[in-house]
């Protein structure tokens, strides 16, 4: 499995919509066990999205899906940046086989 934790930073007042365009987008991604969008509770303009994949590949091929291009394009002006990007190897829990 592959897994990837990443803060996206918005323009200021975005966040919800942000989300609502990543959730949206993200709703049938081949591979992908979980694609979690959080907002951050010390931070009005940050989300927290936490994935799990079945491979690094799956999650690479992702981002060439119709859906996630358009959720790209949709939500791009929105973003203020990006923060903390970690890569994990998840082992299993709530939710994963």
């Amino acid at each position: 499995m592959y897994g990837l934790i990443s803060k996206i930073n918005t323009v200021p007042g975005q966040r919800d919509g942000l989300a609502a365009i990543l959730v949206e987008g993200t709703s049938e991604m081949p591979g992908c066990l979980s694609y979690v969008i959080a907002s951050d509770p010390a931070d009005e303009n940050a989300l927290w999205i936490t994935e799990v994949w079945d491979s690094r590949s799956s999650h690479q091929g992702s981002m060439s899906l119709p859906a996630v291009q358009a959720a790209m394009v949709k939500g791009r002006l929105m973003i203020a940046g990006f923060g903390s990007r970690v890569e994990t190897v998840p082992i299993g829990g709530v939710g994963l086989k």
